[in-house]
C-alpha cells in the first residue's frame, strides 16, 4: 500500500504532482439551487403528529433535489395532489404545482416511508445521470497533500485511489461498467456514489462530493 511520495514509482509521482496541482478551488464545482426534485413522500393531511386542528394543516411534501441531493420539505399549491417518485419543479418562475419551499430537513425528519425509498430514489437519479458520476471519477482531485476526495468513498484507500488514478490517466473512464472491468479493486462503482451519498445525508463526514448546502 502506498503510504507516502517516497514509496511511490516515478509514473505515480508524476500523476501525484500532477494532481497537486489542482488543490485550488475548480470553478466547474461552483453550486447553484436545486430547480428539480423528486417526491419522497406526500402527507395530503400533514404530519401525523401536528397536533393543530385538521382545518389549520397543510398538505406538505419531502423530497430530495436531482442535483445537489437536498433534502427539503415543499407546500403544494391548492388542490394538488402529488405523487411518489413524482418530479416537480421548484425554480425561480413559474411553479406549476409547489405553493412554496419551507426549507431544508435533515435525514432524521424524514417520515418512515421517505426513509425506505431514499436509498431506492438515489440509486435512480444515480443511474439516470451516470456521466455526471463519471466524471467525478475522472477528475476527482486532492483535498490536500495526505487526503484525496477518492478516498472519500467509502471502503476506498490509498491502493484503489492510485489504481483509479493511474487507470483515468491512461484513458478517461466511460461508464461504470468501464470502471469495473479497468479497475478490480472497485467491482460496484454505482453503490459507492450511493452509499457517499447517503453517508453526506446524515450529516457525519464535513467534506462534501455530492450533497450540498441549500
Amino acid at each position: 500500500m502506498i503510504t507516502d511520495r517516497h514509496s511511490m514509482t516515478m509514473y505515480q509521482q508524476q500523476a501525484y504532482k500532477k494532481n497537486m496541482q489542482l488543490l485550488q478551488p475548480d470553478p466547474k464545482m461552483e453550486r447553484t439551487k436545486e430547480e428539480n426534485t423528486i417526491i419522497l413522500d406526500f402527507l395530503p393531511n400533514g404530519y401525523a403528529l401536528d397536533d393543530r386542528p385538521m382545518y389549520m394543516k397543510t398538505p406538505v411534501a419531502q423530497a430530495i433535489g436531482i442535483e445537489h441531493f437536498v433534502l427539503l420539505e415543499l407546500v403544494p399549491k391548492k388542490g394538488v395532489h402529488l405523487q411518489l417518485y413524482e418530479e416537480v419543479y421548484i425554480g425561480e418562475g413559474k411553479r406549476d404545482k409547489i405553493h412554496h419551499i419551507v426549507g431544508k430537513i435533515p435525514m432524521s425528519k424524514l417520515t418512515r416511508t421517505a426513509t425506505s425509498e431514499l436509498e431506492f430514489i438515489i440509486k435512480d437519479i444515480v443511474k439516470k445521470n451516470e456521466k455526471r458520476f463519471i466524471d467525478f471519477f475522472n477528475n476527482a482531485r486532492p483535498l490536500s497533500t495526505r487526503m484525496h476526495q477518492i478516498e472519500l468513498l467509502p471502503g476506498v484507500g490509498k491502493k484503489h485511489m492510485w489504481e483509479i488514478i493511474n487507470a483515468r490517466e491512461e484513458k478517461p473512464f466511460e461508464s461504470f461498467d468501464d470502471i469495473k472491468k479497468r479497475v478490480k479493486l472497485i467491482p460496484d462503482p454505482e453503490k459507492l456514489i450511493i452509499r457517499r451519498i447517503i453517508h453526506e445525508l446524515e450529516g457525519a463526514d464535513k467534506h462534501r462530493l455530492f450533497v450540498d448546502v441549500y
